[in-house]
């Protein structure tokens, strides 16, 4: 599935100001097991389950590690797991944490249903829940963290309607989402329509097909856009992609039809493969979405309502955001993400999200080089 590029938000001043501004798969390991393996063993219990390392990078290479820093840095006990986009094991882990008598439930799940059966059994036992990056939809979870997500979309939209500048009239457009089960992914759609859909109104661009991919499965992406191409008679002059996952899987089909590099192709997530792609022309831009600090404010929201301070809490989600679904508001902090292009990679690397190692490979060195990368 998004900017204060260079430092963890200053949480109690600056996360207000960031509320207004504005989905390589490294398993460590924690299986089902719901025993903590990743608590310092003082401060009270946090639990955290994270929904899965099949679509991104992100889950165990970012969020994870992050997570536990910003957690122990606010002296409490956390015990992170993944539920590897099994739903039923999202709630068994959930079944343990609450056991284990965590005091904070911080939950990232595959889809808002389990997400909201999770937080209602947590909140029976008095444990707050936050939904972590993505909202469960008619749940009841007291707080949200995340970034803009509509603006996320809006960065999308944007980086394709600048690199389709100089396309003729009527450029075909296939768009390749997240999953319906997501509503950060509906968000995306959103915002990605705020900047096309007057473009296809216009005539401009056409849109071929929008389709939606269950589970964020990147070789269902693929088969599912190379259909799409292939019914188009094989005609592309763009592509909404809405992660560096199904980017990739993109222009793997691309490729194979010698197109890769020709088509403009977006992504989210700023992954080390995303980057290298956009470094080598194939993807033509990110979304730089800083988890740093997502994890820090997640962190402070669950201090303050680990020590039973919902005042603070409520002064750190400062935002709200809407839930159609359970016809609410609810509590948020959001913060803000960046447009990534070629020319702004060296911004994810000075932020030390990635490691100028990790994307300056054999064919992406010379680029690199030339961005002074490194």
């Amino acid at each position: 599935m998004r900017s204060k590029t260079l430092a963890s938000i200053a949480v109690t001043a600056g996360l207000a100001l960031a509320v207004s501004a504005c989905g390589a798969n490294t398993s460590s390991g924690t299986g089902g097991s719901t025993e903590s393996n990743t608590g310092s063993g003082t401060g009270a219990k946090v639990g955290v389950i994270l929904p899965e390392t099949a679509s991104s990078a992100r889950w165990e290479g970012f969020d994870k590690p992050l997570l536990e820093a910003a957690l122990k840095k606010e002296g409490l006990d956390p015990d992170i797991q993944n539920a590897q986009g099994d739903v039923q094991k999202f709630s068994t882990l959930a079944d343990g944490m609450i056991n284990a008598g965590v005091k904070v439930l911080i939950i990232a799940t595959p889809n808002s249903e389990v997400g909201a059966s999770v937080a209602k059994k947590a909140q029976a036992q008095g444990i707050q829940v936050i939904d972590y990056d993505r909202l469960n939809t008619g749940g009841s979870s007291s707080y949200y963290v995340s970034f803009d997500n509509v603006k996320v979309g809006e960065l999308q939209g944007q980086g394709l309607s600048e690199a389709m500048k100089a396309t003729p009239q009527g450029a075909n457009v296939i768009e390749i989402e997240g999953a319906p089960t997501d509503n950060n992914a509906t968000l995306f759609h959103q915002g990605q329509q705020k900047v096309l859909k007057p473009l296809y109104d216009s005539g401009k661009l056409k849109l071929v097909q929008s389709q939606p991919i269950d589970n964020w499965d990147n070789q269902k992406g693929g088969q599912v856009f190379e259909q799409i191409l292939t019914s188009n008679g094989g005609k592309v002059d763009g592509v909404v992609a809405a992660n560096d996952g199904l980017a990739g899987a993109v222009i793997t089909v691309l490729k194979k039809v010698g197109l890769n590099g020709k088509v403009p192709v977006t992504g989210q997530d700023a992954t080390p493969d995303g980057l290298q792609a956009v470094l080598r022309g194939d993807q033509y831009m990110t979304v730089f979405k800083p988890i740093k600090d997502e994890a820090e404010a997640a962190a402070k929201l669950a201090g303050a309502l680990a020590k039973g301070d919902t005042a603070a809490a409520d002064a750190l989600a400062s935002a709200s955001t809407d839930d159609s679904k359970g016809n609410r508001k609810v509590k948020s902090v959001l913060l803000s993400a960046q447009l990534i292009t070629k020319d702004k990679v060296k911004s994810v690397v000075d932020a030390g999200f990635v490691k100028a190692s990790e994307i300056c490979v054999a064919d992406t060195q010379a680029a690199c080089t030339e961005l002074g990368i490194k």
